[in-house]
């Protein structure tokens, strides 16, 4: 190699050198670059010239777009009319019999629970003595009479196979194997068997057993602290 002169101009004075990227990078670049390029050909070549295209193939594919379309609407339309259908019968049917409260007016006084020592198995509901009370919901009665501690009592069977005791009244107005419908009276509030006062005891049964009243009343549209028939207030505002 001839060893540059002194006196030679320096050609590459003032320029910066661009280091050579690694083979592997430059590899890849280059493979990305070509395979772009075949990808855009490709799809160039793929798409064919709006002036070969048939003027019958372009309304063929314009009506088959409107009947999906009329297609997606008609099948929109039937899902709302069959949710709507769904929701009026469930309506209807909840209408037809309902949940309710037992009376009105009174003062939720002493909760299901360990009381004195022993589990109330219980709600007590304040009102004054001879304050009417009705069914919960629809069933048949299977005691309405005396009842030992419950005093005078009513107990409706309901048709899914739970039970509602209403105790302690000053008298009963339905007798054992009538029906009775949600809303029916079915005695007035007092205060005999192992009473303290004049209230309304309320127990739910659910195969024997008792349940507390006011989670399984909630979960029937009930809330029985607040005296609220809920479904009804949902109904409203719907």
């Amino acid at each position: 190699m001839r060893q540059r002169l002194s006196s030679e101009p320096d050609r590459y004075r003032g320029r910066r050198r661009v280091p050579t990227p690694p083979r592997s990078r430059y590899a890849a670049v280059v493979t990305t670059a070509f395979v772009g390029a075949g990808i855009v050909a490709l799809g160039a070549n793929a798409l064919p010239d709006s002036k070969t295209v048939s003027p019958s193939v372009l309304d063929e594919l314009k009506q088959a777009s409107i009947t999906s379309q009329d297609a997606a609407a008609r099948a929109d339309a039937a899902d709302r009319a069959s949710r709507d259908t769904a929701r009026d019968s469930q309506v209807s049917a909840t209408e037809q019999d309902p949940w309710l409260l037992p009376l009105q007016g009174y003062d939720f006084n002493s909760p299901y629970g360990m009381r004195w020592g022993k589990l109330h198995t219980g709600i007590d509901l304040v009102a004054p003595e001879g304050t009417p009370y009705v069914a919960i919901h629809s069933g048949t009665v299977t005691k309405a009479g005396w009842f030992g501690g419950y005093g005078y009592a009513v107990i409706v069977q309901h048709a899914d196979g739970s039970e509602a005791i209403y105790g302690h009244s000053s008298s009963v107005s339905v007798r054992e194997g009538q029906q009775v419908k949600a809303g029916d009276q079915l005695g007035l509030v007092g205060n005999t068997g192992h009473s303290y006062g004049s209230h309304l005891h309320l127990e739910i049964h659910v195969k024997g057993e008792p349940l507390d009243p006011v989670p399984w009343l909630q979960e029937r549209g009930v809330d029985i602290k607040l005296q609220v028939e809920a479904y009804y207030s949902e109904v409203a505002a719907s």
